[in-house]
């Protein structure tokens, strides 16, 4: 860990020049005492680290000094930049701090002169805003260090994890697992194991505790966490009471409507022009909150148990939003 911070150290110097011990700690995240140990312990290895005194004195390298990285060319480091400065899994994760030390090195090592070109380059890309064109945010879940640095660790070093999880609704319970490794979706964290020999997926931000064990994990040497998030989003999709929808829909609306429901098995033009498909959902509370969003874009046929459920909802919606006084109400009507 101290390997990393005097590289850290190095590299603000160089890109930075001079700097205060002050900026310096707050950089690299630890206190000014440990600086001024991390600037004598260079000094020692023989970095030519020199300090200025006076108000505008502080900490830097003797000109023409550079450190020892694997060069990239404009491409690599473009690539890198732009996704070390747009990537959110890193709060999810807990690696802020490494993701900074990541783009000093990745600057380092760019040749004289194309540091600030490869920067603005990077700013023309923006990959997973934090809102999207409607101004939906997304929220990263913010882990606390307790917790994901000894999931972290237990995922990398292959060993059980002891965690205190509370599922939605009921009370936290220590359970004893076999961590897979860590997926971020939209801000959102989770661990993939086993327990058991059952596959299991825990919503970090519902861990309220977690202790690593000394005993070796039970998985297999490789993984393919793409593929796997795939098949356990599946059969979480599955594990509801599959409900069977026929719609009428405004063409206009049938990618939105598509890309929710689990499957679209039939569709065809109505006379009117509106699409008559046929899709399912994971369970009748799934297709009523899917079809509500298209409000009068969409019709449904059948089941009549669905829509029962939407005419409900719309029953509910006019109740609240009724004139609330037989003179609102003659107001909203224009009768005196």
């Amino acid at each position: 860990m101290r390997a990393d911070r005097l590289v850290s150290l190095v590299l603000l110097l160089r890109q930075r020049g001079r700097m205060t011990a002050d900026a310096l700690a707050a950089e690299l995240e630890v206190s000014t005492r440990t600086v001024l140990r991390d600037i004598d312990a260079l000094s020692t290895a023989g970095v030519p680290v020199y300090a200025e005194r006076g108000r505008r004195g502080g900490f830097a390298l003797l000109p023409g000094f550079r450190t020892e990285f694997p060069g990239l060319n404009h491409d690599e480091a473009l690539a890198l930049l732009a996704a070390l400065e747009s990537s959110g899994g890193e709060r999810t994760l807990g690696l802020g701090s490494a993701v900074a030390s990541a783009l000093r090195k990745v600057m380092d090592a760019l040749p004289d002169g194309h540091h600030d070109t490869a920067r603005t380059s990077a700013r023309r890309f923006l990959i997973e805003p934090e809102a999207d064109l409607l101004s939906r945010r997304t929220t990263t879940e913010q882990i606390p260090a307790d917790v994901i640095y000894p999931v972290r660790r237990a995922v990398l070093d292959g060993k059980k994890l002891h965690i205190l999880y509370a599922p939605t609704g009921r009370d936290a319970q220590w359970r004893t697992v076999d961590p897979i490794g860590l997926v971020t979706v939209r801000g959102q964290g989770y661990l993939l194991a086993t327990r058991d020999g059952e596959d299991r997926t825990y919503r970090l931000s519902r861990v309220q505790d977690a202790e690593v064990l000394t005993e070796p994990a039970q998985r297999p040497d490789s993984v393919h966490l793409g593929r796997m998030w795939v098949e356990r989003g599946t059969r979480f999709r599955n594990g509801g009471d599959p409900v069977t929808v026929s719609a009428l829909i405004d063409p206009r609306r049938r990618e939105e409507l598509a890309e929710t429901a689990l499957t679209v098995t039939d569709e065809e033009l109505d006379g009117d022009g509106r699409l008559r498909m046929t899709l399912t959902f994971q369970d009748a509370r799934h297709a009523e909150w899917a079809l509500w969003q298209l409000g009068t874009d969409a019709e449904v046929i059948g089941p009549q148990s669905v829509r029962d459920g939407l005419y409900g909802r719309a029953l509910a919606i006019a109740e609240r939003y009724g004139p609330r006084d037989q003179a609102s109400a003659n107001a909203s009507t224009g009768e005196i």
